[in-house]
C-alpha cells in the first residue's frame, strides 16, 4: 500500500532541503510514474513552497517527471562518453524491440524511452537507467533479455 503525501513528507522530513527526496519518493510510488498536479500542489501547501518552484525543479531533473510515463522508464544517457560509444545504436535497439519511438510509452503502459544527462556510468558506456537501477555494455541480446525479465518474458522483438 502506498503511503499518502503526508506520509511521505513525515517519514522524510518536513524541511524545505528534503523537497527532491520527497519528490523521488512520491514519484517512485505513482502508478504513471510521475509527478501529478494533485501532488505538486499537496506538497507546496505541506512544505509552504510555490507551486512553481516545485515545478521548475522536477523540470530541471531528468529523473523526475510531469508527464505520465511506463512502470519502467528507460533513459539511455546521452552523454559524451556514451554517444562515443554509439548510444546511438542502443537507441534503435531499443525502439525496434519497444516498438516504439524516443519519448513515447508503450502502448500497454509498460515502458517508457527518453534520453536523459550523464547518469554516471561513463565506464559502462553506453549505459541506461531504468528507474533507479543502471545497466551498461548492452546489446541487442542483452536488451532483449533484461526486457523480458522486466515484462515477465513477454517481450517480442
Amino acid at each position: 500500500m502506498s503511503e499518502s503525501i503526508s506520509e511521505v513528507v513525515t517519514r522524510i522530513g518536513c524541511e524545505k532541503d528534503k523537497l527532491l527526496e520527497i519528490l523521488l519518493a512520491l514519484q517512485s510510488q505513482s502508478k504513471h510514474n510521475y509527478l501529478s498536479k494533485e501532488t505538486i500542489e499537496e506538497v507546496s501547501d505541506i512544505l509552504d513552497i510555490s507551486v512553481t518552484t516545485i515545478y521548475g525543479i522536477a523540470e530541471f531533473y531528468d529523473i523526475l517527471s510531469t508527464e505520465k510515463r511506463g512502470e519502467y522508464v528507460i533513459q539511455i544517457c546521452n552523454s559524451t562518453p556514451c554517444y562515443l560509444k554509439e548510444a546511438n545504436h542502443l537507441v534503435k535497439i531499443f525502439e525496434d524491440i519497444l516498438g516504439i519511438k524516443m519519448g513515447d510509452t508503450t502502448p500497454d503502459g509498460i515502458f517508457s524511452l527518453e534520453f536523459t544527462s550523464c547518469i554516471g556510468a561513463c565506464d559502462l558506456a553506453p549505459a541506461v537507467r531504468i528507474n533507479n537501477e543502471i545497466y551498461g555494455e548492452l546489446d541487442r541480446s542483452k536488451v532483449f533479455n533484461l526486457l523480458a525479465k522486466l515484462k515477465g518474458g513477454e517481450i517480442n522483438g
